[in-house]
């Protein structure tokens, strides 16, 4: 495993979020959701899709806090433009269970 420095990790740029909306993504190759983050009125919201439908249906997804990293560049999906990268890991089956803060934490919170 490469080792890396702390400026290294600071160039990462990882924030909590609320889901606001949320909705099926049937353009996708891959079965997926499209969703709205808010991110708190420094970065406002942004929106994303992912392949997290084995655990997630999208109306099970309003409200929750999830972590993203918010300074990637927007990278063109079909025909939606995902802003942020919404994080996870994978379970036993490889299947993304999002990362979420165990508490209710303020909106645009950076991950340190």
């Amino acid at each position: 495993m490469a080792e890396i420095t702390f400026d290294d990790f600071m160039k990462v740029d990882i924030r909590v979020g609320r889901i606001t909306r949320a909705e099926p993504f049937p353009e996708a190759r891959k079965p997926a959701i499209k969703m709205w983050i808010d991110f708190g009125d420094d970065i406002g919201e942004r929106k994303t899709s992912a392949q997290i439908t084995k655990h997630y249906a999208p109306e099970t997804l309003i409200g929750r806090q999830v972590m993203a990293v918010v300074n990637f560049p927007p990278r063109q999906i079909g025909k939606f433009m995902s802003e942020v990268l919404v994080l996870g890991m994978p379970d036993a089956d490889g299947e993304v269970v999002l990362v979420k803060p165990d508490q209710d934490v303020p909106l645009g919170g950076r991950l340190h």
